[in-house]
């Protein structure tokens, strides 16, 4: 049996569009790492489908009015993961696109972790795992709160879910019945020096968030069309909190990064960002 959502009628061209744009936010927050010499390419390669898919398909927002009180909230919780979020921002416009080349610089706006006091577009101050996920259960409560109709999205990583605050988090969205949160998963199976599964286990995880009164679905995290009519379905159930868990693999879209434990937060060399590139449709220059 197929656990992952299938997409009924993709969209070939719109799939294409959203494939080049992860292909720049892969190829830019490699060039971020090799230039600050820090960084975390292998989450920053999983998640960048998953950013697309939401900041190009699903996202109620508007970058001319970051600070719209109507807009949809995404919470980076994975924020150590920052390449490829601030990619997707520049990319949708909330910055130039040249200021990436600030990352983590002396005084730039480009923190190494996520600062919503510096930069347009970020909701939250992450980084340290654990805390995305209950700011956005605080989100979506005061919008219920308010009557509002605006949504929040939090982008875990699998190896964060080991920090017990998700979990009461979890427990605290279901007893509130907030169904206009969805927390997404970046299911890529690595953390830290070692698989998920070596660590702490996870799985059965599906069962866990359905055990904690959480409606949930399972997604090919780089299928664009599945990912977007998995998103577009939202919320699964009234009165539950939403969890998609986007099986990824980890530094995907090079072959001498996927899969590989120490690309968690591994520099490239010249020579790797070179050949890193060239899998990924770009020669490098510099």
């Amino acid at each position: 049996m197929n656990i992952y959502a299938q997409a009924a009628q993709p969209d070939p061209g719109r799939v294409s569009s959203l494939r080049e744009l992860a292909g720049a936010v892969r190829r830019e927050s490699l060039r971020m790492v090799h230039r600050a010499r820090l960084g975390h390419p292998g989450g920053d390669l999983s998640a960048a489908d998953i950013l697309i898919a939401l900041y190009f398909g699903v996202l109620h927002i508007d970058p001319r009015q970051p600070n719209d009180p109507g807009r949809d909230r995404f919470i980076m919780s994975k924020g150590h993961c920052s390449g490829s979020l601030y990619a997707t921002l520049a990319l949708k416009g909330f910055f130039p696109w040249e200021e990436l080349a600030e990352y983590m610089q002396p005084l730039a706006r480009l923190n190494g972790h996520p600062n919503r006091t510096a930069l347009p577009g970020v909701e939250a101050n992450t980084g340290a795992l654990g805390h995305g996920f209950p700011i956005g259960v605080g989100a979506a409560l005061a919008a219920k709160l308010d009557g509002a109709s605006w949504r929040t999205f939090v982008l875990t990583g699998d190896g964060e879910l080991q920090e017990g605050s998700n979990w009461e988090a979890a427990m605290a969205a279901a007893q509130y019945g907030l169904d206009n949160l969805t927390v997404v998963v970046d299911r890529n199976g690595l953390q830290q020096g070692a698989p998920t599964e070596t660590t702490i286990r996870l799985e059965p995880l599906a069962d866990k968030f359905r055990a904690f009164g959480w409606a949930v679905r399972e997604v090919d995290g780089h299928d664009f069309a599945a990912l977007l009519d998995t998103l577009h379905a939202l919320p699964f159930e009234p009165g539950r909190p939403s969890c998609v868990i986007a099986h990824t693999t980890k530094g995907k879209g090079v072959s001498f990064i996927e899969n590989r434990a120490e690309w968690h937060h591994h520099v490239p060399t010249d020579a790797e960002l070179e050949a890193a590139l060239r899998e990924l449709g770009e020669e490098s220059h510099g």
